[in-house]
């Protein structure tokens, strides 16, 4: 299996779980809260710092290694790299790195999903012809 078919076959299982996993969420909590947003983000964190340590630790395949963490896990979540990546920074001492990997990431993500949702209204009030 090639790491590119790896990542591929991950992906499309992570993706599925991702939608089956919110979804149920979501229900369960009747819809209050983005609960299953929420839940897969902390659910694929969890599972991601799980596997760096558990793959790094073993004689895991270059293939496996991408179909769990970066197809896998990175479709059900991108939450879950954003998250290692910090706390990866913090473990090598990066503590000011870190900090402003964190607050920039989120800060950033709301300004982006605001302007990306002030562009699509504007085009779709026929402003943006």
């Amino acid at each position: 299996m090639t790491t590119l078919f790896a990542v591929a076959l991950g992906g499309a299982f992570g993706a599925v779980a991702r939608y089956l996993t919110a979804g149920w969420l979501q229900d369960a909590t009747h819809g209050f809260f983005p609960w299953g947003t929420l839940g897969v983000n902390v659910l694929g964190s969890l599972i991601l710092g799980f596997s760096m340590a558990w793959l790094q630790g073993t004689m895991a395949s270059t293939e496996l290694r991408a179909l769990l963490t970066i197809g896998f896990l990175g479709s059900f979540t991108t939450f879950s790299t954003f998250s290692y990546e910090t706390v990866a920074l913090l473990r090598d001492g990066e503590w000011v790195r870190a900090t402003g990997y964190s607050l920039g990431s989120v800060a950033l993500g709301l300004v982006a999903v605001a302007a990306g949702a002030v562009i699509a209204s504007t085009i779709l009030r026929g402003g943006g012809t």
